[in-house]
């Protein structure tokens, strides 16, 4: 529905229900009563109604009905049935009297119940219209929540344009490379693929294990040539290539032993890294020298603090980790559970 510009908001559907109602019960009175007595009527009749719905669901309800003040509720309830009826009833009246002098009418007891239990049929279409306010509401928020996701999955897809654009590209430097230094051209194969596990796989709860082992096997070759010397490394794998894991789960492991575990100035660099995968457990391990001038504990606290706390979200008490600094090694070990 639109109103003026834009959406209507509630307000406004509230004021358009009650213009409708006055023109309704000013229309019906026009013929016979002629515009003025029937502008009057309409207007009085109108505000009451408003100050009957709105007293209820605006302010008694929520304050004394819904905090459990049942008793005070009832009574106030009365009271303002009571006293908007009898206001309404001689505002009419005189009105009435103003407009027909001739033709009085008086106020009696039986006048009196009559606009007082109008009072109460008001009373009771006012819940009918608070389950409207709260349909209206709850659907325009629904609305804007769908907005929102709409947008966020263009925005997703704007996002996505830029690194597809960048590996088309690193594509046809690979292929230019290739002619000319084909261990470039693999080295920008890995770097493209990393790329794409961050853009399309670290997203995701979980990606397949072998997935996983790529990336890390990408991210070794990278920074292998970062290394002066050739470093021994050793990754042994063991593994059911359709179990998953959380992603970067394990990179936590692996970037530490490139910025503490090697000595880009020695040519004595051993790294041991075994994956298996064994009775539903995944067993992870590290190990690697500590040279001369090791690094404090302290050094890879913050990566391994994060990590557990990861894991505590992601399996909670089920899972298994632990450093060890001894014999001029560092070992790192995590065991967790995979579906």
């Amino acid at each position: 529905m639109k109103f003026f510009k834009g959406q209507a908001t509630i307000v406004q559907l509230q004021w358009l229900v009650w213009l409708a109602v006055f023109l309704i019960v000013f229309f019906s009175m026009l013929p016979q009563d002629g515009f003025f007595w029937s502008g009057s009527f309409a207007l009085v009749n109108i505000s009451f109604y408003a100050l009957i719905i709105y007293g209820n669901i605006k302010f008694l309800f929520p304050v004394y009905y819904e905090r459990g003040k049942k008793l005070q509720y009832v009574l106030y309830i009365i009271a303002l049935l009571i006293g908007a009826g009898l206001t309404r009833g001689y505002l009419i009246i005189s009105l009435y009297n103003s407009f027909s002098p001739g033709k009085p009418e008086t106020w009696t007891i039986g006048t009196a119940v009559n606009f007082v239990m109008a009072g109460f049929l008001t009373y009771m279409l006012s819940f009918i219209f608070r389950i409207a306010i709260a349909y209206f509401a709850l659907k325009q928020q629904s609305e804007k929540i769908l907005a929102q996701k709409s947008q966020a999955e263009l925005n997703l897809l704007k996002s996505q344009v830029q690194p597809h654009f960048l590996f088309n590209t690193l594509n046809n430097i690979y292929y230019e490379a290739y002619r000319e230094a084909p261990r470039t051209a693999g080295l920008i194969e890995r770097l493209s693929n990393i790329m794409r596990y961050f853009v399309d796989e670290s997203t995701k709860d979980e990606v397949s294990l072998q997935t996983e082992i790529q990336f890390i096997e990408n991210y070794i070759a990278l920074e292998k040539i970062r290394i002066r010397h050739e470093a021994e490394i050793h990754f042994t794998k063991q593994c059911n290539g359709e179990a998953s894991i959380p992603p970067m789960l394990l990179m936590t492991f692996v970037e530490n032993i490139f910025k503490h575990g090697i000595d880009k100035s020695s040519s004595h660099n051993k790294v041991d890294i075994s994956l298996i995968h064994e009775d539903g457990y995944l067993m992870f391990q590290t190990r690697n020298q500590i040279h001369e001038k090791p690094l404090k504990k302290d050094s890879h606290g913050f990566g391994i603090q994060n990590l557990r706390k990861r894991l505590t979200i992601l399996f909670g008490t089920k899972f298994e980790l632990k450093t060890d600094y001894s014999n001029q090694h560092f070992t790192a070990f995590l065991k967790v559970p995979l579906s």
